[in-house]
């Protein structure tokens, strides 16, 4: 799947000024590490895992540490500007949106990207569980493989 366009210059100036008002809320500190670690999850077009950004966070910070980027994705997730996403794969992955919605995941490479609603997502809370449980939240996941993986 191709990355996403970059950010015009206004939209990447709007979006950390959000985020640095958004971690400034939720106790923490805008630094160069956090804000490279937002640029990367804003711009990718699938939702990565910690060494996925820390790879391509190096590459802007030579000096940067796993230790420090996962430091960072929890301080984002903390802030509300990032969500994580614990799927059967064993690792977790990281995603720019915090709204409810749905992905695709490959089964051989393991990559996820989101998915929009449809019509027909409207079916799924037609749904009834079992006698007694209460539906407190719900989660679609799309499973397959990827036009890299296919070929």
């Amino acid at each position: 799947m191709p990355e996403k366009k970059p950010a015009t210059r206004g939209e990447g100036a709007r979006a950390k000024q959000q985020l640095k008002a958004n971690l400034s809320s939720s106790g923490f500190h805008f630094t160069q590490q956090r804000a490279a670690v937002f640029d990367f999850l804003r711009n990718v077009d699938h939702h990565p895992t910690a060494e996925e950004v820390y790879l391509a966070v190096k590459n802007q910070l030579p000096k940067v540490s796993l230790a420090t980027v996962y430091k960072n994705l929890e301080a984002l997730i903390a802030a509300g500007v990032a969500s994580k996403l614990n799927y059967g794969d064993g690792s977790a992955r990281y995603d720019i949106r915090t709204d409810h919605h749905h992905h695709a995941r490959c089964v051989e490479c393991g990559r996820m990207w989101d998915i929009e609603p449809t019509e027909h997502s409207a079916g799924l809370r037609k749904i009834k569980p079992a006698r007694g449980f209460t539906v407190t939240d719900y989660r679609l996941e799309l499973l397959g493989r990827c036009r890299d993986c296919r070929q």
